[in-house]
């Protein structure tokens, strides 16, 4: 039997290029969080993408994540507090096991993800969303970030991590671009924070019309 909280949690999407700093500030915010990263396809998923001209499975696309596994799991957790999700292991593209995820009481959890940006309409369209960042370091520092976390993780060969970052930071102004086109909004680590504890005292976040900063 299913159990229902008093009032429903709601959830920050926090979405920005993989590099710009997503569980870094999830961590600070001292709120729970759900890793999108998760809900990735299993790398012998026949409809895993390919890079274009390349034989390399583009872990950068959207069809690349199980978007609607990832939505019930988020409302699941707004509506009782509690998930399973999978266990991903990058390195070996696949699913290695199962954990359940408990935000308790709490009104408010982070999704994170490279892909958050993609669910923020469903998520607005069913009541469960406070709001949607997308974090941006500057094409260069998120090169040099995304690099050293994954080598040092041991995501992916050398080889294979110096092409996606080379693309990715090529990318990244168009990336931010489309996440901040499906509605999240452009900001550094510090607003970030800011909005992210307003919303944890259910404020609502101050409308921008504003770009996304300018890298430094």
């Amino acid at each position: 039997m299913s159990i229902h909280r008093p009032s429903p949690a709601r959830v920050v999407l926090l979405c920005g290029p993989s590099g710009s700093g997503k569980s870094l500030v999830a961590a600070r915010s001292g709120l729970p969080v759900l890793r999108l990263d998760d809900f990735y396809k299993e790398g012998d998923d026949p409809t895993l993408p390919l890079v274009a001209g390349s034989s390399d499975i583009d872990w950068d696309h959207p069809d690349s994540w199980d978007t609607d596994t990832a939505v019930a799991a988020i409302a699941e957790l707004c509506r009782t507090g509690r998930t399973n999700i999978p266990v991903y292991d990058i390195s070996l593209s696949a699913r290695t096991g199962e954990e359940a995820v408990d935000i308790g009481r709490t009104p408010l959890f982070i999704a994170e993800g490279i892909f958050a940006a993609e669910i923020v309409d469903r998520c607005r369209e069913s009541g469960l969303l406070a709001d949607a960042l997308c974090l941006n370091r500057g094409p260069v520092r998120t090169f040099r970030r995304r690099f050293l976390r994954d080598l040092r993780e041991g995501r992916k060969s050398v080889p294979f991590l110096l092409r996606r970052g080379w693309r990715l930071m090529r990318q990244e102004r168009t990336i931010i671009a489309r996440q901040t086109s499906l509605g999240a909004h452009p900001c550094d680590r510090d607003e970030a924070l800011g909005r992210l504890a307003a919303a944890a005292v259910g404020r609502r976040p101050a409308r921008s019309t504003d770009t996304a900063p300018s890298p430094s």
